[in-house]
């Protein structure tokens, strides 16, 4: 995840403190006992728990009869390891859990998420199904809790006519003007390229592939003005025109705009990028059965659109079964095809990927 700096930007806010949630998990492992009808939840901390803690769950309980016990998750895979060490002992920290996708599939791979009852999810057709998540086996491992975009944000005062396309970023008349994230794990600049320049991401099938696409990464470098970590940073020079182009986060991108900064966020003609959470329900958890009644109900239309208004987040149900304006949608979403994040990448070929990242990119 993304790391945290004086100034704090809503994407931080809703990914939450590290801190805040390792002291929130620690305390949990020894709490086996529990009320019947009661459900740990795990999400990311700070305003995205606040958020659900408002919003979601007095009414999941109201209608399901089903008391929330809210978690605030560490960011990066803190929690994963949390979870891994307690299903060792046969705890649940929390029964579900909102996962970034790397870690989910590290969990996947390490058999840490319940197989889901497919049966029991009636709602989960309401999703794209990129957003439902299986093992080999077809079972399912995960199922998509919220999503966000990676957009081109750019300073409306640098540059009064909007870019159309993800290109920008190797013009040459962008020459240090550009502020990007400094992983390849989160700022999937891989498959921004891929997309851009290969016509899909297809391309990052393999070693070679991959390696193709890096070199045509680094023809961007000398544009690259700031390689950034905290996004308070690059927010703060993006409004100021100092670093007037990048990419950002688009909900982030257009509260700013709302509030009279000079910034746009474009969704180029290639795409967005599509980044996301999803629920899964740890193997050791005692409430299976309330897990599914809790992920059904996420997965429905209106508590998708209720996420889109009140937290900011794109849904991850199809659009036209929402009723959110086109106002409101445009405001977390896109119609233009996204680009998805190949998240195997960054576990089957972490340190590799890692290495050429450093040596050609962003060393």
């Amino acid at each position: 995840m993304r790391g945290a700096g004086p100034a704090t930007g809503r994407r931080e806010l809703m990914l939450g403190a590290a801190a805040l949630g390792v002291a929130a998990g620690a305390g949990l492992w020894s709490r086996s006992a529990r009320a019947a009808g009661t459900l740990k939840v795990g999400t990311y901390g700070g305003y995205f728990k606040d958020s659900f803690d408002e919003h979601i769950y007095p009414d999941f309980t109201r209608e399901s009869g089903i008391e929330v016990e809210s978690v605030a998750e560490p960011t990066g895979e803190a929690w994963l390891v949390q979870l891994q060490t307690a299903a060792k002992a046969g705890q649940a920290p929390a029964d579900v859990s909102m996962m970034a996708q790397v870690a989910r599939l590290k969990g996947e791979n390490a058999k840490l998420w319940a197989t889901l009852d497919e049966a029991k999810l009636p709602n989960a057709k309401n999703l794209h199904e990129h957003f439902v998540h299986r093992y080999p086996d077809g079972g399912i491992s995960g199922i998509g809790a919220v999503s966000w975009y990676v957009t081109l944000a750019t300073n409306t005062e640098a540059y009064p006519e909007a870019p159309t396309s993800w290109k920008a970023f190797w013009e040459e008349d962008n020459a240090g003007q550009l502020g990007l994230m400094a992983l390849a794990s989160n700022s999937f600049l891989l498959e921004i390229t891929a997309k851009t320049w290969f016509g899909s991401t297809d391309v990052l099938a393999d070693e070679a592939g991959v390696q193709k696409v890096m070199d045509k990464l680094a023809e961007l470098v000398p544009n690259v003005q700031l390689w950034w970590r905290d996004e308070g940073q690059f927010q703060q020079a993006l409004e100021a025109g100092e670093i007037p182009m990048g990419e950002y986060y688009h909900d982030v991108t257009g509260l700013a705009a709302s509030k009279g900064k000079p910034v746009r966020s474009t969704f180029p003609a290639e795409g967005g990028v599509l980044d996301s959470g999803s629920w899964c329900v740890v193997n050791t958890s005692p409430a299976i059965a309330e897990a599914h009644t809790f992920i059904d109900y996420m997965c429905r239309p209106d508590i998708q659109a209720k996420l889109a208004r009140r937290v900011g987040t794109a849904p991850t149900v199809k659009r036209e079964l929402t009723d959110l304006t086109s106002e409101e949608f445009a405001a977390v979403g896109s119609d233009i095809p996204p680009i998805l994040p190949r998240y195997e990448l960054y576990v089957e070929k972490d340190e590799w990927i890692s290495q050429k990242w450093s040596e050609l990119i962003a060393g």
